[in-house]
């Protein structure tokens, strides 16, 4: 085997073992704009590259936000989150950003909410469309986020119970020394959509 063949296969191998491994971020409330006063979003991958970004966020009252706009790091549009106005249990819908325009009744990509509507009660679900029957597409469980998400300790399941996520308090330098609630850490198990989780982060931090 020649030279350039072993660097290739060892670089395969360490591919594989990447694919294989969390991913782990560093999420920021920020907009990584820098816009002295701005809220937003900047989260950032363990090798310290922006991956994804939220610069239009704004924590005001739910009724006055329009839409929220998930972007990766060069700033192109993923996922479009908008609120369910009227709804007890604090309903966001996600929709592709070719369709929140123009949302047809089957086209949002999954609905978040509040498991109850009692306000310190704060399981939240995930609802995704089961598409086995194709004509009738019906909105099912297929996520829930326990724990305290104001704390920055939480786990977000799938409908079989394995742990998808985890959200924990960010610390730095040998004393472990615990950062402020605005960094935190957020480790994603492998096989599962990176943007589709931080979509549901946003959402948490809206609804709590």
């Amino acid at each position: 085997m020649s030279r350039m063949q072993v660097l290739h296969t060892e670089s395969k191998r360490e591919t594989s073992k990447n694919v294989d491994k969390p991913r782990v971020f560093t999420v920021w409330q920020k907009s990584s704009m820098g816009f002295q006063g701005t809220d937003g979003f900047s989260v950032y991958s363990d090798s310290g590259r922006l991956v994804f970004r939220v610069d239009n966020y704004s924590r005001r009252q739910k009724y006055l936000t329009k839409e929220i706009v998930l972007m990766d790091g060069d700033g192109k549009p993923l996922l479009c989150l908008r609120p369910r106005i009227l709804s007890m249990h604090d309903r966001w819908n996600a929709y592709k950003v070719e369709e929140c325009g123009h949302k047809q009744p089957n086209s949002k990509l999954f609905s978040m909410k509040r498991y109850s509507n009692v306000q310190n009660f704060d399981q939240t679900e995930v609802l995704q469309r089961n598409y086995t029957d194709n004509s009738n597409p019906k909105l099912m469980p297929s996520f829930r986020i326990e724990g305290c998400f104001k704390k920055r300790s939480c786990k977000i399941y799938n409908s079989r119970g394995d742990q998808v996520a985890q959200i924990s308090r960010k610390t730095t330098g040998q004393a472990s020394v615990l950062l402020g609630n605005d960094v935190f850490s957020l480790v994603i198990q492998p096989g599962f959509d990176c943007k589709l989780v931080m979509a549901f982060v946003i959402v948490m931090d809206r609804i709590h």
